[in-house]
């Protein structure tokens, strides 16, 4: 049994630690009456009883419990796992199912996302449509350049931007406590936002219900793949709705390079996507998406004289990003006592005594005179 197990590798815990049981109970912070009762039987270790026995005996609340840990099925085209990029970024996204899944016994569970599919497969432009009405539905913006708030906030996803070694563009991770996006920090940042939303439209297809790298989302053979051409119409339809393209672009025969660059910009996309989207629509002709896709990001915005804006959307794609709503209630869980510092201290990578110095030690009040005059 469960009960018999953990209450097992407690003892192996008091053992190894040279303690007392009652030694062990109080260096743990635990009452020696509710210890000893927990490990005959006769109570049940709480989840915060668990928290501390982990932290000072230095294993994870997964561990106590005999839980195996998160591991989804693995993408077959992922098959060269042997390849230092994608190794972590498997290992980091382990990292943070991990959290959630700990979390998740804790009480705190990821919000529900909402369910386009119904369990029927649809091609990626129906699902980008009814993705971007959910987004409009719940007061998102769609053409945010920052989509990473927009899809934590109206897909239940966590999101982690983090930097790991070229080769691996992102991944979408799902399993019975998790979803989870991850992708690379970049110099790019029109493929690292493309990567994103494509991520997300393998989470929102069930595509193999498990764990999907994407070591390059543009690579052609990879392309071929019926998963893969759907993740990516749905990218460029949800980054390009038809309506606000078709808005934009009421006479593509008069397209000129400094209207294509505009666009560019306005949606936050490569000239090869808005191209291809364009194409597809039959808003241009075969031969101006040909001229239009040797356009580079940095010419478009050359030439519509926003070269410092895209100078700091490449500074901010450069940046790492924890998952928002896996940071929060990673720290509910503290505040509420239902864990320690420690996880929380593990997942925004700080030193536990220096974070609890920091928010535990109250702030001194100022010199007098200190304070500057009000100035409206």
């Amino acid at each position: 049994m469960a009960g018999d197990l953990t209450a097992q590798r407690v003892r192996a815990l008091i053992d190894a630690s040279g303690l007392s049981q009652a030694g062990f109970a109080a260096k743990a912070g635990l009452d020696a009456s509710k210890m000893s009762k927990s490990l005959s039987g006769v109570r049940r270790f709480s989840s915060l009883d668990l928290a501390h026995i982990a932290e000072l005996g230095g294993v994870s609340v997964d561990w106590l419990l005999g839980a195996k840990p998160a591991k989804p099925a693995l993408a077959a085209r992922a098959s060269n796992t042997h390849d230092g990029a994608v190794e972590a970024a498997v290992r980091e996204a382990t990292r943070f199912a991990q959290a959630r899944e700990d979390l998740a016994f804790l009480g705190y569970h990821q919000p529900e996302g909402p369910t386009i599919t119904a369990g029927r497969k649809v091609d990626g432009e129906e699902l980008a449509a009814s993705a971007v009405e959910e987004v409009r539905t719940a007061g998102g913006d769609p053409l945010a350049r920052d989509l990473s708030d927009v899809i934590e906030t109206c897909f239940g996803v966590d999101l982690a931007v983090t930097a790991i070694p070229a080769g691996c563009d992102g991944l979408a991770w799902r399993d019975d406590h998790a979803r989870l996006i991850l992708v690379a920090t970049t110099e790019y940042p029109t493929r690292q936002r493309f990567t994103i939303v494509h991520e997300l439209g393998h989470l929102l297809a069930g595509d193999d219900q498990g764990l999907h790298v994407d070591e390059d989302v543009m690579d052609p053979e990879r392309r071929r793949q019926p998963s893969e051409r759907r993740a990516n119409a749905f990218a460029a339809a949800f980054l390009l709705p038809e309506h606000e393209l078709r808005a934009a672009v009421p006479d593509g025969s008069r397209l000129s390079l400094d209207t294509f660059a505009a666009l560019v910009m306005r949606f936050s996309v490569s000239p090869s996507t808005l191209a291809y989207r364009l194409g597809n629509l039959r808003l241009i002709t075969a031969g101006q998406r040909k001229e239009f896709r040797k356009l580079t990001t940095a010419a478009c915005a050359l030439r519509t004289g926003k070269a410092g804006e895209f100078a700091a959307w490449i500074e901010a794609s450069r940046q790492p990003r924890l998952p928002g709503v896996l940071v929060r209630d990673s720290f509910s869980a503290y505040v509420d006592g239902k864990a320690t510092l420690r996880p929380f201290a593990n997942l925004v990578g700080m030193d536990v005594e220096m974070l609890r110095r920091a928010l535990e030690t109250p702030a001194g009040p100022g010199a007098a005179g200190d304070e500057p005059e009000f100035a409206p």
